[in-house]
């Protein structure tokens, strides 16, 4: 595993701007999608590709053929209670 220790900083319009040796080390050009995940204080950014998307995504799909239209509503309802 290759560690890189980078510091950036917030624009005003509250930007950030990824390092330019990260950005090569993970093949990010323009256009790319990443994938932010927030942890208490810790933000983890992940660069999406199409088997990572399709891995994320998985349990979703696989939810999703196991519900009906009209149950929507009530799965939306409960999950924001938590």
């Amino acid at each position: 595993m290759t560690e890189m220790i980078e510091m950036g900083k917030i624009s005003s319009r509250g930007q950030v701007a990824i390092p330019s040796g990260i950005r090569a080390h993970l093949g990010l050009d323009e256009g790319s999608k990443v994938l932010f995940f927030v942890e208490d204080d810790m933000v983890l950014m992940k660069k999406v590709t199409s088997a990572s998307l399709s891995e994320l995504t998985r349990p979703l799909r696989e939810a999703s053929k196991n519900i009906q239209e009209s149950q929507v509503n009530r799965l939306v309802h409960k999950m924001r209670k938590r």
